[in-house]
């Protein structure tokens, strides 16, 4: 009898162990994850860059023998930064794909629409590349977002740039989504500190591509600063547009704008313009010898140079499978919320901080500097770092 109830003991324990190695995304050799970019819309050129950096780091971990002898396999969906169809690629990604966690979601209105999708199955929205509030507060245990926010930007940005130029009407031009308003509500925000508000505004929809009316009612203000709450191809068209009718004001983007392929695409009319950012595009002609070797590789395996979006899925995907190997064999969500909330994310060769997190802090940043950077043609300005 003692002997039949410790099999039944021992066959319960195995069965236990096996449901937890069997958790969705979790198998014995393999650890699945999932994530949605724009690979056809206004951010394609974004969400290809995002996707190769997270590639590249999987593919280094994979030749190492994967993360606690399991394999990473990643499952990129299309968005078209389009938030109805990335409920879509949610809902197949946690469903169909079986996803442990989303890393590197691309988009502000895109993550709000699909982590509710996520959360109802356990699923880690991991450092989404979008700098908006949303991906921590209001406070969720599956929320881990990395950025200095574009509110916090904005705030800290504005009035020093104001002052430098020493402007006098300030307007702005905006995505009207969540990721335009917190663009307009962090600069609205740092113009009260230095006692100033916005002159005019001007919003436009999420895939506009004529932005005439918007630019002839800037410069029929005489706006000598316009705040920009755009993306590429909106940065690009608002600042030609604006220099095609003589209107010359500084413009300042957020860290949405900050990269080199709207200099490429919009050429000399782009010159001027400045950008927050969080981490430093990697320009090789200045870059560290870490750098250059990282630029290499990427080079060779995608036939690209990488840019500041490849530096954000590589080091999105680094610090998801630092944390995931810490959390051990026996890799489940609250083993590896457990690791982030008590781990350290080292500084990188990219100039990224330091990052902790907590059971009640969800945000790597905890603080906006402003630091200048060059300001040649193709170069922008205004870092802030948390």
């Amino acid at each position: 009898m003692k002997t039949a109830i410790t099999l039944i003991a021992a066959s319960l324990a195995l069965a236990s162990g096996a449901a937890l190695a069997q958790s969705q995304g979790v198998s014995k050799n393999e650890l699945v994850l999932g994530s949605i970019q724009d690979l056809s819309g206004p951010l394609a050129g974004f969400g290809k860059q995002v996707r190769f950096g997270m590639m590249l780091r999987v593919d280094e971990a994979n030749e190492q023998g994967g993360i606690n002898g399991r394999k990473i396999r990643l499952v990129v969906e299309d968005s078209g930064y389009e938030p109805r169809r990335a409920v879509l690629a949610a809902q197949k990604l946690v469903n169909q794909d079986k996803i442990f966690a989303m890393v590197g979601h691309i988009g502000t209105a895109q993550n709000m629409a699909a982590m509710p999708v996520q959360f109802q199955k356990n699923v880690i929205n991991f450092f989404p590349v979008t700098a908006a509030r949303e991906m921590y507060d209001p406070f969720h245990r599956l929320k881990y977002s990395f950025a200095s926010t574009y509110y916090d930007q904005m705030k800290s940005a504005v009035p020093k740039l104001v002052k430098e130029k020493g402007a006098k009407k300030v307007c702005t031009m905006y995505q009207d989504d969540e990721f335009g308003l917190e663009v307009f509500r962090g600069a609205e925000e740092g113009l009260k500190s230095i006692g100033m508000q916005f002159a005019e505004v001007t919003t436009y929809k999420r895939g506009a591509t004529d932005f005439s009316s918007q630019m002839q009612k800037l410069a029929a203000s005489q706006c000598d600063f316009v705040v920009m709450g755009t993306i590429i191809r909106e940065t690009i068209g608002g600042i030609a547009t604006a220099r095609r009718l003589g209107f010359n004001p500084t413009f300042l983007g957020s860290s949405a704008a900050y990269t080199d392929l709207i200099h490429k695409l919009g050429g000399p009319a782009m010159n001027g313009l400045y950008a927050t950012m969080t981490v430093q595009n990697p320009y090789l002609d200045d870059a560290s010898q870490p750098v250059r070797f990282w630029a290499n590789k990427y080079k060779t395996k995608f036939n690209e140079d990488p840019t500041v979006f490849s530096v954000y899925g590589y080091t999105a995907m680094d610090a998801f499978l630092r944390a995931a190997s810490k959390a051990g064999q026996n890799l489940t969500t609250d083993s590896f919320i457990k690791a982030m909330d008590t781990m350290k994310i080292p500084p990188d060769i990219f100039g990224s901080a330091e990052m902790t997190f907590s059971p009640t802090k969800r945000w790597a940043a905890t603080k906006v500097a402003c630091r200048n950077c060059r300001t040649t043609a193709g170069r922008l300005c205004l870092s802030t770092s948390g």
